[in-house]
Parts: C-alpha cells; sequence; structure tokens
C-alpha cells in the first residue's frame, strides 16, 4: 500500500520501541540473517492495507486517472518530487555528500524557477538527474543497523530503521507540514497519496496473474531497493551458511 502522509505521531511512538530492539544490530548482520520474527503481525497488517487500499484508495485512484489527462498527471507529479527534494538535499548534506547535495539544490533551483513550481522537470534536461536519500538512508549511513520487516499501519512497507525516518522526511521537512489552513494541507497530502497511487496502476498489473505470494514479493522488493539506496548500488553480500571464514594470510618472512 502506498504511503500514507497523514497523521501518524501516535503511530511512530507505539513502533519506537521495536525500532530501539531492531535497530540497534549492525546493517550487515542483518543482511546476513534477514529473519522475518515480526512475519505474523507484518502478514496481518499487509492485509488489513490491501483491504483499505482496494476498498478506498484504489477506486479514487483509477477515477483520478481516467478523469485527468495524462499531461495533467504529470504536473501533479513533478509538482511534488520537487517538494520531495527538498527532503533529498538535506539528507544529501546530512550523509556528507557534497557534490550531489549541489546537484540537487541546483535541480530544486532550476524546477522551482524555470520549472514554474515543479510542474515541469527542467533540470533532467541539464544532466541534474533524480536521486533518491532520505533520513533512513541517512541513519543508515551513520551506522543505524536496518533492524527487522516492518508493516505499518496506512504508511505499508518499511523496517524498525526507516520508521524513524517518517516523521523526519513526510513531516518535518515536508513544506507542506507548514501550509494554513489545514484543511488545505490534508487536501494537498490527499493529492499527493491520489497520484503516486495511480502512478503505481499500470505496474501492478504485470504481477496480478503471476503465482507469487504477495507479501513475500513486497518484502523483498522493499528490503532489496532499501540496501542498494543506503550502500550507493553496493551493499555488502550476504554471508552463506555454508561458507567457510577467510582465512588469514600468514605473515610475511
Amino acid at each position: 500500500m502506498i504511503r500514507a502522509m497523514t497523521g501518524g505521531s501516535c503511530l511512530l511512538i507505539a513502533f519506537g520501541l521495536l525500532a530501539c530492539l531492531g535497530g540497534c544490530a549492525s546493517t550487515e548482520s542483518m543482511v546476513q540473517e534477514d529473519r522475518d520474527p515480526l512475519e505474523p503481525y507484518n502478514r496481518f497488517m499487509f492485509r488489513v492495507n490491501d483491504t483499505l487500499d482496494k476498498a478506498a484508495i484504489k477506486p479514487v485512484a483509477k477515477g483520478y486517472r481516467a478523469v485527468l489527462p495524462e499531461f495533467v498527471r504529470n504536473r501533479v507529479t513533478h509538482f511534488f518530487s520537487n517538494l520531495g527534494d527538498i527532503s533529498v538535499t538535506i539528507n544529501d548534506a546530512l550523509q556528507f555528500k557534497g557534490q550531489q547535495a549541489a546537484m540537487d539544490f541546483s535541480r530544486l533551483v532550476y524546477n522551482t524557477t524555470f520549472g514554474l513550481g515543479g510542474l515541469f522537470d527542467v533540470a533532467s534536461s541539464l544532466d541534474l538527474p533524480k536521486h533518491k536519500e532520505d533520513f533512513g538512508q541517512t541513519l543508515g549511513y551513520w551506522g543505524v543497523g536496518e533492524g527487522y520487516y516492518l508493516v505499518l499501519p496506512f504508511f505499508g512497507p518499511s523496517t524498525t530503521r526507516d520508521v524513524w525516518g517518517l516523521p523526519v522526511d513526510n513531516f518535518l521537512l515536508d513544506p507542506v507540514t507548514y501550509v494554513d489552513p489545514v484543511s488545505l494541507r490534508y487536501s494537498i497530502r490527499g493529492t499527493d497519496v491520489v497520484d503516486k497511487r495511480a502512478n503505481l496502476l499500470r505496474i501492478e498489473k504485470a504481477f496480478e496473474e503471476t503465482q507469487i505470494d504477495p507479501y513475500s514479493f513486497q518484502r523483498q522488493t522493499y528490503l532489496q531497493r532499501r540496501r542498494e539506496l543506503t550502500y550507493d548500488g553496493n551493499p555488502p553480500r550476504p554471508k552463506l551458511e555454508f561458507e567457510e571464514p577467510e582465512a588469514e594470510a600468514p605473515p610475511a618472512q
């Protein structure tokens, strides 16, 4: 289910205890072990989210896609993507990625000005590609362990490390948080959720007829993607159970 950007403060407190327990392990050890100790709860919440999606969010997304032409939908997608570059740039800086931070800041400036508030992505044509950085990746950069896979109500797939990125990226660093009145703020957030869900409609068609376990597929896909992002495309190789530890080289004579 798409990550909704509506009130989740109490939720984050509730899962904070899990983050303290799971996040302390090193990321490498979790990659090696790759267990799912919360699977019974995760599968239950996956079904709850899927039911809510099919009953409410997906039908709205289909209507949104049917009513609005592709040109308008693309403008909405680019607008919210541009807002997201604020968080991306700050997380670049927190990870000491100076060159990338400068590129993403330039991207934000170009798209906000020449792209009419982010409605058009002019930066990509200027060799300023879109990057994906968030506070969960920043925590990984600073050595916080991945922890366990965790399915959140409404927010969907996460880990006991990534859950701490929700209030930072989606609230603290999101300019929509500071929009008044509140009714307008939630209207903007709702539009973002529906637009993101509509963009997934074509993708999910490819998996509707495949004989796979949806929960396992979502879990593996999410964890693999997060590790690729956290390690900038070079995650540590999992250690197989039958592998022997490498022998130390003998001292030089």
